[in-house]
């Protein structure tokens, strides 16, 4: 499912002495089944833009189509474009509310009107895709469950709605190393097997390097920058001078290669690993 946006602008308290301009003619387009990531400081307009892409936010002005659909349209039910578009917001686990796992996680599903046994298998769906037992958790109250398992029910929330595009924000804010290389192998994992859309908001450049197909940089209210990873991240001052920064492989070859010893462009610490033993092992043959 694809996502276009068309000079879309955004004004906060407009027509008032503290309006402020969130978004600033944006445009771009998101093809079926890519993984994007959204990069920019804090007050760049991300979380702005997300909600605007499932119509939480109307635009002051400017389109977003849902697969040629103008979200915005008089004759455009919300309620169908939440559907489609599932988005996940920072520290999700604050939403949770049922005195279960599967209510919670049901909640989504059976306001939709489904049938109880549609809402069992979503429900059964999602917490698979989320890593966590069924039958273990299903009745237990969401609230006596650990921080990682708790953001895990409410990624499943949205997942039972079984959205094709999947937006999510800071989804690992907060999260031990371990709980959130485990989520973000999940939503890979996800994207992966259903071939579903994923734009991923994150602060840490690692994660992005790592995940997405294409990065979006704001700045401002405005895009400065889409394009893949490995371009992006060559503009390392670029990114620097709007106070983001770039994978620490990034950094380390752009440092070796100040000091003669080129590796060439690397975006994990593993590729750094693999270039750095690959030159050595061809100046010791030489």
């Amino acid at each position: 499912m694809s996502i276009k946006v068309e000079n879309l602008s955004y004004i906060y308290m407009k027509d008032t002495v503290f309006e402020h301009k969130a978004l600033d003619d944006v445009s771009f387009e998101i093809k079926d089944g890519e993984f994007l990531g959204l990069i920019g400081h804090t007050g760049s307009g991300k979380s702005t833009l997300i909600q605007h892409l499932n119509g939480l936010m109307k635009p002051t002005s400017g389109k977003v189509f849902i697969d040629e659909d103008d979200i915005n349209s008089k004759t455009t039910v919300k309620k169908t474009i939440r559907e489609r578009v599932g988005l996940v917001f920072q520290y999700p686990e604050h939403q949770l509310f049922e005195e279960t796992v599967f209510r919670d996680v049901a909640y989504g599903p059976k306001n939709l009107g489904l049938d109880d046994n549609e809402i069992e298998n979503r429900v059964r769906f999602a917490l698979d895709m989320v890593k966590l037992d069924y039958n273990e958790i299903k009745d237990i109250s969401p609230f006596d469950l650990s921080g990682g398992q708790k953001r895990r029910v409410a990624i499943a929330g949205v997942l039972a709605m079984k959205p094709k595009i999947l937006i999510l924000d800071e989804p690992t804010a907060g999260l031990d190393p371990r709980g959130r290389d485990e989520i973000l192998g999940e939503i890979k994992e996800l994207h992966e097997t259903h071939k579903i859309t994923v734009i991923l908001v994150s602060h840490s450049m690692e994660d992005i390097a790592k995940l997405v197909d294409k990065i979006i940089v704001m700045n401002k209210g405005k895009i400065v920058f889409i394009d893949k990873p490995s371009v992006i991240f060559r503009e390392s001052l670029m990114l620097e001078s709007i106070g983001l920064g770039v994978p620490q492989a990034t950094k380390l070859a752009r440092e070796l290669k100040e000091k003669g010893l080129d590796i060439g462009e690397c975006l994990s610490i593993e590729d750094a690993k693999l270039q750095i033993l690959k030159v050595l092992r061809s100046k010791k043959n030489d």
